[in-house]
């Protein structure tokens, strides 16, 4: 059986946390224990006044803010994972 991370290798995804944090980015890497975005954007939902669905549609519609070049994040943080071109607005 194939992971599933095979086809989602050098696409750019969206890794939703339980949490405000949201992370975007290109998907290089994943660990026993991370996922490795590079390109990447890191954004605390508290800080604005955007939901982590409508600041997700902004990136997709309007391209990735990066703020990072490479972040490691610990897959426990991460509850979903998925392409940012899959991200469905209405």
């Amino acid at each position: 059986m194939t992971e599933p991370w095979t086809s989602l290798m050098g696409e750019v995804i969206v890794l939703d946390t339980a949490g405000p944090i949201v992370y975007i980015g290109r998907l290089t890497d994943v660990g026993e224990s991370t996922f490795v975005l590079e390109q990447a954007d890191i954004h605390d939902c508290r800080d604005g006044h955007v939901s982590k669905d409508a600041y997700v549609a902004e990136a997709r519609d309007g391209g990735v803010t990066v703020n990072r070049r490479r972040i490691i994040i610990l897959r426990t943080a991460v509850i979903s994972v998925s392409l940012l071109r899959d991200i469905v607005i209405e």
